[in-house]
């Protein structure tokens, strides 16, 4: 990870505008010396959408903290088809990267900015042992830990449990703005962990039941009440 996150400069106090408390509240919280240690420490850098900002089997020699834009972190099969296990948003950290860095083991997936990005990095051995002496690090981390535990669980549940038609019926219920989900079928095939053409093959069904209607990089809600419908009945269904 070091590799693809150097390059950064040292922050001073409120370069680029930004009140770093703001995006994560807890560094208010430190004590003077530990908040003056993390602002040596830390180094920003801006990565451009679709940069790597680690492979798997990487050693994580940092770890970022999301000032602006978002990551993905994902899991890819032997066939290459992939599955998102969750996202970064500012105010957040990756808990994987977290967990090598204390496991002291190799990265288990893939990490992208789906953004153009801005963080702060911290040296992962800096970072072992504020953990290690600091409970308002310790907290941050659990917290993470808390919600990304909860969010791979529901993607199992999904993945086991759930059919595809259903999955993918909520999954565009969650995300329509004005009445359109903006985004490509290969783009919900990586966060559904299936195929771009299952999900066209879906999508098309959708639109002869008249619930959607297919645009170039764009799904129009025409019946949200049936995509409810689906994703209740036939997720039930098994």
């Amino acid at each position: 990870m070091e590799q693809r996150l150097e390059g950064g400069r040292t922050m001073s106090s409120g370069s680029g505008g930004i009140e770093f408390e703001d995006v994560f509240p807890f560094l208010a919280n430190l004590e003077r010396g530990e908040y003056e240690e993390f602002r040596s420490s830390a180094t920003r850098v801006m990565l451009s959408r679709g940069a790597f900002i680690c492979m798997e089997g990487d050693h994580c020699g940092v770890i970022p903290l999301l000032l602006s834009g978002t990551a993905r972190v994902y899991k890819t099969s032997e066939s290459g088809r992939e599955i998102t296990l969750y996202r970064i948003d500012p105010g957040e950290s990756c808990i994987l990267t977290a967990s090598c860095i204390l496991s002291d083991i190799p990265f288990p997936a893939f990490a992208v900015a789906e953004s153009d990005v801005e963080a702060l990095v911290i040296p992962s051995g800096t970072f072992n042992a504020w953990v290690g002496r600091s409970t308002h690090w310790r907290d941050f981390v659990f917290r993470l830990l808390s919600k990304r535990l909860s969010s791979v669980i529901e993607i199992v549940e999904e993945v086991a449990f759930q059919q595809l038609d259903a999955r993918l019926a909520a999954y565009l219920l969650e995300r329509v703005e004005g009445g359109r989900v903006v985004t490509t079928h290969e783009k919900i095939a990586a966060d559904l962990g299936s195929s771009r053409e299952v999900i066209s093959r879906i999508l098309k069904e959708f639109e002869r039941e008249e619930c959607v209607l297919l645009r170039r990089g764009v799904v129009e809600i025409c019946n949200p009440v049936s995509l409810e419908g689906i994703s209740r009945g036939r997720g039930e269904g098994g």
